[in-house]
């Protein structure tokens, strides 16, 4: 039975509290497919998002990280995109992101990601109907033109939420950085996607990974998850920090530099890091105007690869999930969400979120 209305967390401003609100729900019509959450994960881009730092519509409803059980299907909507069947009651995860429809980006290019009229789960207003199409409320529509992905009943709500997110993004950005085994990796930054990269890489092969992160708790914590040596960059004097790094890398300097921090600042650092031939992905600057200066030379002269990533294809999703379940056992991936918080208090959840009293919060309806 679909309840007539449920809540949605919402704010209508930037830093603006959030209010509970009512909005109807109807039966899926076609293409969609109507969950119940069980837990949303609160990502840095919400946190953006709320603060004005990236543009999004208000009033506003938050949450792409998300994990539910299937109230309703629409007609024809049958199997995953593993091609496992799927009925009311499983538990599933989808993209973060949907479009409008076959195009050149995703039938000619591969890149499904970058298509015209993409759209994200948590990135649209309240009162765009069908209204609940973010984490941080009670169900959520999947859209047409998703990638839904039923998960194993061996997995934790913790574990499976960050997936069509964070983990996904880090998946891809270690698959463009092209990472060969017993290479050194350099990660900048150390929050949820800082974390899985190191576990991915370690996975993918390489024999030390270096990680910087100014937050004390971040860096003993990372030694758990497949970094060799965390470094403060507070305790370096300009300049010191990427000379150190690249000492510790001989006999050249990094094979690979991941930016995750969301910093551009540390963009120069990073291309000092790396040696001849190196391979630098950007994946945290995902607010506009993240302007940076950097002698464009030393690109050309050390014969440098720089790519971003931004979103993810599909198939990462699958990875993701296929890496968290091989590795849950070596990793304790449910300990990275380590704030739980009802709706009410979506508030306090996205307070500390933001201050980094937790490293990812939780919202369970």
């Amino acid at each position: 039975m679909i309840p007539t209305s449920a809540r949605v967390a919402v704010y209508d401003a930037p830093n603006a509290p959030f209010v509970l609100r009512d909005y109807p729900l109807r039966p899926p019509v076609a293409g969609e497919v109507l969950v119940r959450i069980a837990m949303s994960t609160i990502c840095r881009s919400d946190i953006h998002s709320w603060q004005g730092h990236r543009p999004n519509p208000c009033p506003g409803v938050l949450g792409h990280e998300i994990v539910g059980r299937i109230v309703a299907l629409s007609a024809g909507i049958e199997r995953d995109m593993r091609g496992a069947s799927l009925a009311v009651g499983d538990r599933v995860t989808w993209s973060e992101y949907f479009i409008a429809g076959p195009n050149y980006c995703s039938e000619v290019l591969d890149l499904p990601q970058k298509s015209p009229g993409v759209d994200k789960y948590g990135h649209m207003a309240a009162d765009t109907a069908p209204h609940h199409h973010g984490g941080f409320g009670e169900y959520c529509y999947i859209l047409p033109q998703s990638w839904i992905l039923r998960l194993p009943d061996v997995l934790s709500d913790a574990e499976a939420a960050p997936l069509n997110c964070g983990v996904a993004t880090m998946i891809a950005v270690t698959e463009a950085a092209e990472i060969r085994i017993g290479q050194t990796v350099v990660i900048q930054g150390l929050g949820l996607l800082g974390l899985y990269g190191a576990a991915i890489a370690k996975a993918r092969g390489a024999g030390r990974v270096i990680a910087i992160d100014g937050v004390a708790d971040r860096r003993e914590r990372a030694q758990r998850f497949g970094v060799d040596l965390a470094l403060d960059p507070a305790a370096f004097a300009p300049g010191e920090l990427a000379r150190h790094v690249a000492s510790l890398c001989p006999p050249l300097g990094a094979d690979v530099v991941l930016e995750v921090c969301g910093d551009p600042r540390v963009i120069p650092s990073g291309i000092d890091m790396l040696r001849v031939g190196g391979r630098y992905v950007l994946a945290g600057v995902v607010n506009p105007g993240a302007m940076v200066t950097l002698d464009a030379n030393l690109l050309m002269r050390k014969m440098l690869t720089l790519t971003g990533v931004h979103n993810y294809h599909p198939r990462h999703l699958i990875e993701a999930l296929d890496f968290v379940v091989a590795q849950r056992e070596r990793y304790a991936f449910a300990d990275l969400v380590d704030g739980i918080y009802a709706l009410e208090r979506v508030d306090a959840a996205m307070a500390d979120a933001a201050a980094r009293r937790v490293l990812r919060a939780a919202i369970v309806p």
